[in-house]
């Protein structure tokens, strides 16, 4: 899975360059200053009247459900569990305090908490960084192998390992690609929302951080994660434990007890800025549909109240059930994207040669 992961972030660099670009091209600029842009506007953009609509109405119906429902169904349950392995916090509890935060930033508005979360992530996600590193430095000696079998099992199916069920072709290719596409949010049309509100001279500078951030968040962290567990030895991938756990396995193993907050403080305040950061992205979308509710305070309560909801759904489900409901809903707001963006590639390539 990870060799296809590879290729998919290679492909959805290029995918989130045209989403940045194309964001920035059919952005719309209000009267008081508030910018509104992504998807739903470059759709309608390609494609004039009665489709235009029902594909930016499909699209903004989907990242409702993927990033409003679901999405927040992941990060919720990747909070909760990683809190109970490294401290022994009961799930329920982690689930409801960090639900209430959440609901102190969005409703409260407290802004303080967000100006935290982006002032300590990217210090978060260095130490992390620099902690897979050092899983991989001090099992220097197992790269190749580790290499190795991520080519060899990419094309070869494999057997049943500790917690792996089997592998065939087509079923690493679907777990890379899923997790790839989740993971860098390359081609969901999420990503463009953000990029449209940016400050910029030119469509094509923005369309470089957009290819710059999946380099990153997949090329890098992913693979540092992958390569870490992998390099750990067939003791730690091999036991059978999944998802963040087998992450706090590889690193325990190298750094003792310690290895385990390593992972676990950078995970939940990632996990949290990226609630925040969606919840924009869902209201966004909810707006499109019913425009004239962007103007009512309890309208806005209402839709924020609901958006917390979904988060103590995911208390006492695995992390199988429900990355299998994410993967389904998250290949929807795709579709209608990847259509305008192919209908649109004679305006980007225009912009790209400006």
């Amino acid at each position: 899975a990870i060799f296809w992961m590879w290729i998919i972030a290679l492909l959805g660099m290029a995918t989130n360059y045209a989403e940045a670009v194309m964001a920035q091209k059919t952005r719309v600029v209000d009267e008081d200053g508030t910018v509104h842009g992504g998807p739903v506007y470059y759709i309608t953009t390609a494609f004039k009247g009665g489709l235009g609509k029902f594909l930016a109405g499909f699209f903004a119906v989907a990242i409702i459900l993927a990033l409003g429902f679901m999405g927040c169904m992941v990060q919720s349950n990747s909070i909760a569990e990683t809190m109970n392995t490294a401290f022994g916090i009961p799930t329920w509890v982690t689930t409801v305090v960090a639900t209430a935060i959440c609901a102190v930033v969005l409703i409260g508005g407290v802004k303080g908490i967000g100006k935290f979360c982006e002032k300590i992530t990217p210090l978060m996600c260095a130490i992390y960084i620099v902690g897979a590193l050092g899983v991989i430095l001090l099992h220097i000696q197992n790269v190749p192998g580790a290499l190795g079998a991520i080519f060899k099992y990419a094309f070869t199916p494999m057997s049943a390992v500790g917690g792996l069920t089997g592998s065939t072709l087509a079923l690493a290719l679907r777990q890379g690609a899923a997790r790839g596409t989740f993971s860098s949010e390359a081609g969901c049309g999420s990503s463009p929302i953000t990029h449209a509100t940016a400050i910029t001279d030119h469509p094509f500078k923005e369309g470089m951080y957009g290819s710059f951030e999946v380099f990153v968040d997949t090329l890098v962290v992913c693979t540092m994660t992958s390569l870490a567990i992998l390099c750990a030895g067939p003791e730690v991938w091999q036991s059978g434990v999944k998802a963040e756990a087998l992450t706090m396995s590889a690193f325990s193993s190298t750094y003792g007890g310690i290895g385990s907050y390593l992972v676990a403080v950078p995970l939940v305040l990632f996990a949290f800025s990226t609630m925040v950061g969606w919840e924009i992205n869902y209201e966004s979308a909810f707006f499109y549909i019913f425009p004239h509710g962007k103007n009512s305070k309890a309208m806005k309560l209402a839709i924020r109240v609901l958006w917390l909801i979904p988060g103590f759904l995911a208390l006492g489900k695995t992390p199988d059930v429900i990355w299998t409901v994410v993967d389904i809903v998250s290949g929807f707001w795709c579709i209608p994207n990847a259509i305008a963006l192919l209908a649109l590639s004679g305006v980007f390539m225009a912009i790209y040669s400006d």
